[in-house]
């Protein structure tokens, strides 16, 4: 890559790593300081469901700001946002301060992802896309993993001077996140807003994709928010323990999603997600016996990131063979909200089932959500086999609907113009097939009517269907054999 290019990435790359490092920090914490706090397990999945309820909000906000202010402003007042949220969280530990304090979180956190990831897309040609999402990849999830290394560094007694070193930590990142990218000169591109494609049209375009998606943001939702805390009272791992084992998953997800991705290039991608769903439902049945070891839980973790981490490009994939070219922005976009939705609901969905069951609640309802996924899955499979994989795998962790342009690379619109192509030629080969069935039908009718073969061949070419009967009056009047 041109060292212009990474000049103009780099900026953004280190203030995403940055505040990044602080968000996988806080997503861990939150759920564990809340149950030291002695909050209920219902009401920590309500506040974690707050997080991405902000996130789903900002994604249809933010934009707005964006085109009015710029990149830089912007993302100075996202980050100071997230900064404050962050540092009043240590003031009070309240269910209704925390709920407000974590969607306000949300809304300013898509933010940054939206400046972010709208900065790379406008610097970027379509050719570029790929290479410059893989570092967005890497900087994102890498920081994600390193910020749960923090767990376990600080006194997590509630109420004590040590409890509020965290939140202090989490604030100073994201305000140092703004740096590189204020004090590197840039001028902001023009924007062009672009509307998502509805649920229902989505739903009807590619129902796989959406379901895959939609259970896909359940399932995140639950290993961030609720994950922690099976790990703490269902497993009792200390809180250092625990940062390693949430580490395992998100370095799971990034070791196994690009295989996974490229094996479905070159296998019916509906097949690949049951495989997916299957697997990780067989990982979620054995995970209360894994847990009874640390070693075997981690090996389990990380299969289960690397399966669950894969779930949602795949699906975007699937759903990517079956778009036509001009509907690729659309798609990404309203797939991501999609994905959002399906992780603001997934622990008010849940808990009752821990509050009910115990801390095994969580696997319950985790692979209630796969079972569902594979009947589907399978289903859908019966009903219309997928198409030959067209467009490439695109690793695709945007945030916002703009970023989600950064996987419709020039390599996805070529392979679904070829796609629509292909498409258009089955179906004249139908029409043609249709025909030809058709004509051969006349034929037969008239052969049985008594009309002579070779009359029939010397018959002229018409606009309309050719009518025995009103060639062959008498023919009207024949009845058939007995």
């Amino acid at each position: 890559m041109a060292r212009q290019m990474l000049a103009l990435i780099f900026p953004p790359l280190l203030g995403l790593f940055i505040i990044a490092l602080g968000n996988g920090f806080l997503s861990t914490l939150v759920p564990l300081r809340l149950a030291s706090s002695g909050v209920s397990v219902g009401a920590i999945g309500l506040i974690s469901a707050a997080y991405y309820a902000g996130l789903c909000i900002g994604a249809l906000l933010n934009e707005r700001l964006l085109l009015r202010i710029g990149y830089i402003r912007a993302y100075a007042c996202f980050a100071a946002i997230v900064a404050v949220s962050s540092l009043a969280q240590a003031l009070w530990v309240n269910v209704y301060w925390w709920f407000a304090l974590r969607l306000l979180c949300g809304l300013a956190t898509v933010g940054v992802y939206l400046v972010i990831e709208s900065w790379l897309l406008t610097g970027a040609a379509k050719h570029q896309r790929g290479r410059i999402l893989a570092f967005y990849m890497i900087s994102y999830y890498g920081a994600l993993a390193a910020g749960q290394l923090f767990i376990g560094l600080f006194d997590d007694t509630p109420g004590s001077a040590a409890a509020v070193m965290p939140f202090v930590v989490i604030g100073m990142l994201a305000a140092l996140s703004l740096l590189p990218i204020a004090i590197i000169p840039r001028l902001s591109p023009l924007i062009d807003f672009a509307e998502p494609l509805s649920p229902l049209k989505l739903a009807r375009l590619t129902p796989t994709g959406v379901v895959g998606a939609f259970g896909s943001g359940i399932l995140m939702g639950a290993i961030y928010s609720l994950l922690p805390l099976y790990l703490q009272s269902g497993g009792g791992y200390s809180l250092d323990q625990i940062g390693v084992l949430m580490a395992m998953v998100i370095v799971g997800g990034m070791a196994l999603q690009y295989p996974i991705g490229r094996w479905s290039d070159h296998h019916d991608r509906q097949w690949v997600l049951i495989i997916i769903a299957a697997v990780m439902l067989a990982l979620v049945l054995l995970a209360p016996i894994a847990a009874a070891g640390y070693a075997t839980l981690m090996v389990a973790l990380f299969l289960v990131g690397g399966c669950l981490f894969a779930l949602y490009p795949v699906s975007m994939s699937h759903s990517a063979d079956r778009a036509p070219p001009e509907a690729l922005v659309g798609m990404t976009q309203g797939m991501l909200l999609i994905n959002s939705l399906g992780a603001a609901v997934s622990a008010p969905l849940i808990t009752p089932l821990m509050s009910g069951m115990g801390n095994n609640g969580l696997f319950v309802g985790i692979g209630a959500v796969l079972v569902v996924l594979l009947v589907f899955f399978g289903w859908r499979r019966s009903q219309r086999p997928a198409p030959q994989p067209m467009a490439p795998f695109s690793p695709a962790p945007a945030h916002s609907a703009v970023g989600a342009e950064l996987g419709v690379t020039q390599e996805l619109i070529e392979a679904s113009q070829q796609a629509q192509a292909e498409l258009d030629a089955h179906e004249e080969d139908a029409e043609r097939e249709s025909a030809e069935e058709q004509a051969l039908a006349i034929e037969q009718q008239l052969a049985r009517d008594g009309t002579p073969l070779a009359e029939l061949r010397l018959l002229p070419e018409a606009d309309e269907p050719f009518d025995a009967r009103a060639e062959h009056p008498d023919s009207a009047q024949r009845k058939p054999d007995a």
